[in-house]
């Protein structure tokens, strides 16, 4: 499930990171449109022997949880068949990283995916667009402020490597992924 804000005045903000890997996937994927949840925009396939759907949740961050009602109905266990994947400020741009569990770390969409679940054991990619540049203390104007044009080039340089990830953890698991990928998601201090 990716992690963004629904609209046009969203739609290239740092905080829709997770929407634009959702989207990337679906691409590559070539999934179809399909009604999985009532709050969400959801496609759906099957990748390699594999059923998966990508949900775009259609609330505003805030409210990301309520798009895991379909999980009531589809005998998913989230601590496995669920990946969430959001932005971090707190990573620099170009990093990412994949843990099996933890907490919202003040993002408000984890926290809500959180609430909704009731557990924060559920796996989640998260992709680095900080840092918070100097003098700004006000990170929710910096995460949904617009990509830099420079800034957007690094995400798209960073999605094949993105959605490999994501590949690995559908048919790996999150353990064998943050193996294969975290030490990736280092950004170097250049």
């Amino acid at each position: 499930m990716g992690l963004g804000n629904p609209g046009r005045k969203y739609e290239r903000t740092r905080h829709n990171a997770g929407f634009l890997v959702a989207d990337a996937l679906v691409a590559r994927w070539g999934l179809a449109p399909e009604r999985l949840a009532a709050d969400a925009d959801s496609f759906g396939g099957v990748v390699g022997r594999e059923r998966v759907a990508v949900v775009k949740p259609a609330t505003y961050m805030n409210l990301s949880g309520q798009a895991l009602g379909f999980l009531r109905y589809s005998n998913a266990d989230p601590t496995r068949d669920l990946l969430v994947l959001s932005d971090d400020f707190a990573l620099p741009l170009g990093g990412f990283k994949l843990l099996p569990s933890g907490s919202a770390g003040g993002h408000n969409g984890l926290r809500s995916v959180e609430a909704a679940l009731g557990t924060d054991a559920y796996p989640r990619l998260r992709v680095g667009v900080g840092p918070l540049p100097a003098g700004v203390r006000d990170w929710s104007q910096f995460v949904l402020g617009s990509w830099t044009p420079e800034e957007f080039a690094a995400l798209q340089a960073l999605m094949p490597t993105l959605l490999d990830a994501v590949e690995c953890w559908s048919t790996d698991g999150i353990e064998t992924a943050m193996t294969r990928f975290n030490r990736l998601g280092r950004k170097s201090k250049e």
